[in-house]
């Protein structure tokens, strides 16, 4: 069945006007209204509440400050082993924040707030196979950072490398490099690479300092445009039900700081999902022109997600459905797919890009539900429901 585009529309412009900035009450009431929309389209539905940080800019904003004040000392005297020590390890807090390690700073510096997971239940209930949707409701903040007029600029002028290139620009190293050059320049009385070290350092406080104001865009396409393709397969679901597959339609909370609400699903959920015997699907920001599916992701390496299988299966259902589908690009930005997908669970991630491999409006007060692209929401949503009933047609679990 088709995707119902008017019930696309109808998700993503009730919940755009909601600011719905992490762990938020805003978040928390964009949470209710999904609930209740799944439970009228035949879902079992249930809120979880779990606890996550309420921004990743600050922590990091704060970590560019200390770099800034160690190159400080270190070009205003002789000290050499502090500011180097400040330095490095400031440039180290920040490579395992964003790569969504134990994130010490935060915990040094930062409370935790609840966050609102939906996790809704359909097809056959007794199965011991799963598959896993994943969106989030949250919205980003905005700031001068997401500007895209160079990338653009990149696709007027340069179109064959943006079209040869399918795995994005690290857009952390700056900030683990700025620290890092200070710590290096004090260590070696290297008074060049301290000071270009706490330049960048300055410019790193005040870009995270602009989006730590949390001016939370609407989040139509990030990601409400996922959010509609859980209620979207939730009516298919309920219209021609799949036996020997239990299908989970989870929405997290507090996806924009840097993953927050999958940590506490996957703790939650992971002894009754046995990585044999669940897959997951993650559609966050799926309505820009054309549907791609990641092979990968990664702040600082890009690595896979596990099992390429499981990809090449979704590239095969869409080739049978028809459905256009790009393969091959691997992101830099960061996605509830990583963590799923550490955990040994086979992942498919799909998202959208325009001509010039840009996510259309990312993290932009323009992201409105007028710039969604709905057939491509649609496409994306049609992707997932083929697969799930393929994935039913392998019929039940061995005990």
């Amino acid at each position: 069945m088709p995707a119902d585009q008017e019930l696309l529309r109808d998700v993503i412009e009730t919940l755009a006007p909601i600011e719905k900035g992490p762990t938020s009450a805003g978040e928390r009431e964009a949470a209710e209204w999904i609930a209740q929309r799944l439970r009228d389209l035949g879902c079992e539905v249930a809120i979880e509440e779990e606890r996550a940080y309420t921004n990743y800019a600050r922590p990091i904003g704060g970590l560019m400050a200390l770099g800034a004040a160690a190159g400080a000392l270190a070009l205003a005297g002789r000290r050499r082993l502090l500011p180097a020590i400040v330095g490095l390890s400031a440039a180290a807090a920040v490579a395992e924040d964003v790569s969504n390690g134990p994130r010490l700073f935060r915990a040094l510096t930062m409370k935790k707030r609840p966050t609102t997971n939906v996790v809704a239940q359909t097809g056959d209930l007794t199965a011991r196979r799963a598959v896993v949707v994943l969106a989030h409701h949250d919205a980003a903040p905005t700031g001068a950072a997401f500007d895209q007029s160079f990338h653009r600029w990149l696709g007027r002028h340069f179109p064959g490398f943006i079209e040869r290139t399918d795995t994005a620009i690290p857009m952390w190293w700056p900030a683990i490099a700025a620290p890092a050059l200070v710590g290096l320049g004090a260590a070696g009385a290297r008074r060049g690479l301290t000071t270009a070290g706490l330049g960048l350092c300055l410019v790193g406080v005040a870009t995270f300092g602009d989006i730590a104001r949390d001016r939370i865009v609407p989040g139509a396409n990030d990601n409400l445009s996922g959010v509609a393709t859980l209620a979207s397969l939730a009516a298919s679901l309920r219209e021609r039900p799949v036996e020997g597959l239990r299908v989970l339609l989870v929405s997290c909370g507090a996806e924009e700081v840097l993953q927050g609400g999958i940590h506490g699903f996957l703790t939650r959920h992971a002894p009754a999902l046995p990585t044999a015997h669940t897959w997951f699907i993650n559609c966050d920001t799926i309505g820009g022109p054309k549907l791609v599916m990641l092979e990968g992701e990664g702040e600082l390496a890009v690595k896979d997600y596990t099992d390429a299988g499981f990809r090449d299966r979704v590239a095969e259902v869409a080739r049978r459905a028809g459905i256009p589908l790009r393969r091959g690009m691997r992101a830099r930005t960061s996605t509830d797919s990583v963590i799923p997908s550490r955990a040994g669970y086979p992942t498919a991630t799909l998202v959208s890009m325009d001509a010039i491999k840009a996510l259309p409006h990312y993290h932009l007060m323009t992201d409105l539900p007028e710039n969604v692209h709905y057939e491509t929401v649609a496409h994306g949503t049609d992707l997932v429901d083929a697969v799930i009933r393929d994935l039913a047609d392998d019929g039940p679990a061995e005990p």
